[in-house]
Parts: C-alpha cells; structure tokens; sequence
C-alpha cells in the first residue's frame, strides 16, 4: 500500500486541477542517486493495465508492480521546513538514505 498525507493530497490535487487534466500521479523507482535508488514522481494522463492505483483524500497514486516491490508501505508527504518544501518519503523498505533524502538504499 502506498498512503499519502493530506498535505500531500493537496498538493498534488492543486497540480492536477492547474494542468487541467490528469488522472493522479505516478510514484516510481530508478537506479540513480548516491544510496542506489532514486523515487520519481510524474503525472499519469493515460493508466497503463498492470498499474496498482491507491486512492487517498481523493487523489489516485499509480504504482508499477516492480516499483512496488520497493514502495510497499511508503507515506508520501508535502512539507515545508523553512524556505525550502517539496516531497518528503517515508519508506519502511529504505535501509539508509543519502543526506537529500532524495535516494536510498535496500
């Protein structure tokens, strides 16, 4: 399962509504960045047949089932922290994270 935050929710809900369409968001994997694995975010305007779709506060998250396998369990959030904001992964999965929080490690 993936959740999301309200905050999150939000968020992204705001994004869809100033694009003008789109189904939710996609939240994947990639080898990349300096713990091994990198999350990736993009809008989904068209849902692909093996997609696992979670639903929270009205907005539909897409996961591919490899993705998945890394995801399982992560609460997606929205913070901001002084003047900097922007997506924050909580991931039962990561066994460490670089100093960005951007990547990690299983």
């Amino acid at each position: 399962m993936i959740s999301l935050t309200e905050k999150a929710a939000q968020h992204i809900s705001n994004y869809l509504t100033k694009r003008g369409k789109g189904e939710g968001i996609r939240l994947g994997v990639k080898n990349s960045g300096c713990s091994g694995m990198a999350y990736t975010l993009e809008f989904v305007d068209q849902i692909q047949p093996e997609d696992l779709i979670f639903e929270q506060h009205g907005v539909k998250v897409f996961v591919d089932p490899k993705s998945h396998v890394y995801l399982d369990g992560t609460e997606l959030d929205f913070v901001k922290e002084g003047l900097q904001e922007g997506f924050k992964f909580a991931n039962p999965n990561a066994k460490d994270e670089c100093g960005c929080g951007e990547s990690f490690h299983v």
